[in-house]
């Protein structure tokens, strides 16, 4: 295998721990904030979750389409092939769930701060559980992405 193929092979496996990685990390950090009901907590949480997405997420979310249309040309695969096509499919799933994320999360931040010693207001309840439910195609999806990698389904 040449060097190039290997370079762009191991930028494309990093690029998918930092998004799996960030994505389930930021998810399991929110949740636990949510869960003790303080707004306080939350907002802080929430603000480096906003940080994180914006520099980690954002960055992976670049990486991996240009690393994998890499791999592609280096390899031969076309987007004709099953696994290919499917995976993409599944990246775009996923990016309609996080775009709204994102959204949502900074809502949140901005609502969980401005409580100051007051609960929070119902409206954050509805944007946690909308966070919440947009988490789980986008992290099934990450999975399944991965199988097909993995796997190469014809």
């Amino acid at each position: 295998m040449s060097d190039i193929y290997l370079t762009t092979s191991l930028i494309h496996i990093l690029g998918s721990a930092v998004l799996f990685g960030t994505g389930l990390g930021m998810a399991f950090f929110m949740w636990m904030a949510n869960r003790t009901g303080d707004p306080a907590a939350i907002a802080q949480t929430a603000r480096v979750v906003v940080i994180a997405d914006a520099v980690f997420t954002a960055a992976a979310v670049i990486v991996q389409p240009l690393s994998g249309y890499g791999m592609m040309l280096l390899t031969g695969f076309t987007f004709g092939h099953f696994w290919i096509a499917a995976s993409l499919a599944l990246y775009a799933l996923v990016g309609l769930c996080w775009l709204p994320v994102v959204w949502i999360q900074i809502q949140m931040r901005d609502l969980a701060a401005a409580c100051d010693g007051t609960p929070l207001p119902e409206r954050y309840q509805r944007l946690y559980s909308a966070w919440f439910w947009l988490g789980w195609p986008a992290f099934l999806s990450v999975i399944a992405i991965f199988i097909l990698m993995l796997w190469k389904p014809s």
